[in-house]
């Protein structure tokens, strides 16, 4: 088992395993999200943030989830270590561009992006709800339960601070571009992916891509027009 861990093909299923689980984290994220733009009295996204917040299945995920995205940045910077270790000397890169795309050539910088887009969006929001606490969070009443005011504090950043609203736009298309080859490529390792397979699997994973780059750029941009 160990041998199969250090080996590139088992650092290559930690990475697939672990992605596919990031990635279904990423649309329950974001359909609850997309809550903020259908009910500008924030009950709608109130109420999907305190069922996040306290149900308990949720609740033993979290630190599940924690250790996936833990274990991808780590095997993602030792496999790009791996394969620099094995790229022979002088190796000619000059039609790299015709066998593969830029964003499969470039995961670890887009990796590392979005990783800076996660830290800036842990403190504004994860941070505050979970460990300090903010003023635009005191409880609200939504039918008849009280909950904190998520949607307070979530729409007051995206409104007063135009730059957020363009830092969050701007992840968003860095985590398309990031998924748009991590979602195939994650089939393919799992040897899930023939000949015929592969070209629909990648043609599943733009669309996922653009959908969820599409569907964090709209939330930013929904406050900063419409107020």
């Amino acid at each position: 088992m160990s041998n199969f861990l250090t080996a590139s093909i088992g650092r290559k299923f930690i990475m697939s395993i672990s992605g596919l689980f990031l990635m279904m984290f990423i649309c329950v994220h974001l359909g609850i999200n997309l809550l903020l733009i259908f009910d500008d009295s924030g009950n709608l996204f109130n109420q999907g943030a305190h069922f996040m917040a306290t149900n308990p299945l949720i609740k033993v995920m979290e630190p599940l989830l924690g250790l996936g995205f833990i274990i991808h940045i780590i095997w993602s910077f030792l496999l790009s270590y791996q394969n620099y270790k094995a790229r022979p000397v002088g190796y000619a890169q000059s039609n790299a561009s015709y066998s593969s795309t830029w964003a499969s050539r470039n995961m670890l910088i887009l990796g590392a992006l979005v990783l800076v887009f996660l830290v800036l969006h842990i403190m504004n929001f994860f941070w505050k709800i979970k460990v300090s606490g903010d003023p635009l969070l005191e409880h609200v009443l939504v039918n008849g339960e009280h909950m904190e005011n998520t949607y307070a504090l979530v729409s007051d950043l995206f409104i007063n601070s135009a730059v957020y609203g363009i830092i969050y736009i701007l992840g968003g298309i860095l985590l398309g571009l990031h998924l748009g080859h991590g979602f195939w490529s994650s089939f393919q390792t799992l040897g899930l992916a023939n000949k015929v397979w592969l070209a629909r699997l990648q043609f599943v994973g733009k669309i996922f891509a653009v959908m969820v780059a599409l569907g964090f750029s709209i939330i930013p941009l929904y406050f900063l027009i419409k107020f």
